[in-house]
This record gives structure tokens, sequence and C-alpha cells, in this order.
């Protein structure tokens, strides 16, 4: 993804290193980390902001730079819904980037899960209880639950820790398989995910392709790295002298379905030829 943005930055006439240092914060998941984080980098006097991750770091950038600082995110929630702009077309003061699809794609992918193993009767959805879209989240995943005749079972966690105990709860359900909702510490701890989910053998389905390059069964979500790309285009517009006011925010409704056949194999599973054929990747 940074890649993505960096390319776009360079296209823009900045090269990292030659005529622009780019001064990385990672919260790592860790979102009571991001205020002073922020506060960081305005004390340091930066020129602009890049918020990707999700709307908590453009919200805590947003607080500490106010309206000194300008800042460009990459968010996959509403952005007036959450309070980063009034509106998108014209979102004013110092805040644009990019919205995109993903935190509202559970029933999407809830739905592919379905289809996968159209007799099961219950399914899990893990999700981050310290998100402002935790509420959404779950909400969405029920009412699509109830569209397609399903139960499911809401499972938090917020830590590593948190993770191992809702897989280890997991392996003793009778399940369908699970879905992952999608937030920054999630992603990060994808690994960990995957790995899990292979050692306890549940069919899951994640929102980032990355986590089925990394051995995942499935994903179904937003194609972030397009999303980064664009926002590395309205950073280089605003640093030649732009204003994020006059920029609107961008929407970016790519999806993309990624499959591991591989995967499925050592699941005793066979994926129908109508997720074959919608497929965006398959990994073999």
């Amino acid at each position: 993804m940074m890649a993505a943005f960096r390319k776009s930055l360079s296209e823009a006439g900045y090269a990292e290193g030659q005529n622009v240092s780019i001064e990385l914060r990672w919260a790592e998941g860790r979102l009571e980390r991001l205020p002073e984080l922020a506060a960081d980098l305005v004390r340091r006097q930066v020129s602009l902001i890049f918020a990707g991750g999700g709307p908590e770091p453009a919200l805590a950038a947003k607080a500490a730079a106010t309206s000194k600082i300008p800042i460009v995110f990459a968010s996959g929630v509403d952005p007036i819904e959450v309070g980063l702009v009034a509106s998108l077309s014209r979102p004013g003061g110092n805040i644009t980037g990019v919205s995109f699809l993903i935190n509202t794609l559970g029933p999407k992918e809830l739905e592919a899960l379905h289809t996968l193993r159209p007799r099961a009767t219950v399914i899990a959805a893990l999700i981050n209880p310290d998100l402002a879209t935790t509420v959404l989240q779950s909400n969405d995943v029920e009412m699509a639950a109830s569209t397609l005749g399903l139960r499911v079972r809401i499972l938090h966690a917020r830590t590593e820790g948190e993770i191992e105990t809702v897989f280890t709860s997991l392996s003793q359900m009778q399940l369908g398989g699970l879905v992952i909702g999608a937030n920054a510490f999630f992603f990060s701890r994808r690994d960990q995910l995957v790995g899990l989910a292979t050692r306890y053998s549940i069919p899951t389905v994640y929102p980032w392709r990355e986590a089925v390059v990394a051995g995942g069964l499935m994903s179904y979500g937003a194609n972030v790295t397009d999303a980064y790309r664009v926002a590395g285009h309205y950073v280089g517009r605003i640093l030649n002298g732009e204003k994020p006011a006059d920029l609107p925010v961008q929407q970016s409704t790519n999806t993309e379905l990624v499959i591991n056949l591989k995967t499925a194999k050592s699941l005793g599973l066979a994926f129908p030829i109508a997720l074959l054929g919608r497929a965006d990747e398959v990994i073999e």
C-alpha cells in the first residue's frame, strides 16, 4: 500500500530522500497511542499529515492539528458520519482524502462464506470493540445473517491475547465459518489470524487480500492499494500548493474477491463455480 502511495507522490514530483522526507508513525493497532503520535508530528511542524488505517488516525490528526496542517486521509468509513468532513464535494477546512468501501462489506463477506458453505446455519464474526464503527459493523452483519437465514455469533477482541482466546472458544463451537471485521489492528495481526484459522481448521473470510496471500481462505474487500494511490496524488497536489478544502473527497468503490485453492483443499472444501467465476484473483 505504501509503495503505491510513494509512487503517486513521485509522479507529483516528490521523491523521498531528495525533496521530501516522510516521518512514519505506527500505532500498531493500539488506538490509545494515536493522540500522542499525532501531537508529535504537529510539534515537528510537518508540512502535511497523511492518515491511513481507518478513521481513528485521521480523527486524532484532526484534533491535534486543528486548522494548522493539511491532512489527507484514507479511510474505509463514511467521513461525514464520523465527523472528518462536512461534505464530500466541499470538505472545507484542512482535511480531504479517500473514502473506500471496507467497514460496510461485512455482509458481502458473510454472503461469500454462505455461498461456500450453504448448509451452515451458524457463522461467527470477529469485531474490534474499540472502533467508532463497532456497532455499525455488528448491525450490518446481523441484518445480513437474518436475510440469509443464518444465526451469527458476534465476538470481540482488542488484543493479541483476546484473539487467541476467541479462537480457542471458536474451536469448541459448531460453526460454518468466521468473518473478520475490518480494522487496522486486525490487519496488523493478519498472520496471527491466518495461523489460528489454520490451526483450528476454521473457514475464514477476511477483508484484505494480504491475508489470503499469507494463507487465508478467502477475502472480499476494498482495493486499499488503489485508495492509497489516490491519496498519494492528493498529497502531491497539496504540497504543490492546492488547498484541501478545494479537493473533493474521492470515493473508491473498487472491490475484489480473492480465494486460495490450496487452503480450501487443506480444509476439505471446494469453491463452487459461482465464487470461482466472480474471483478477481485465484491463488493455487
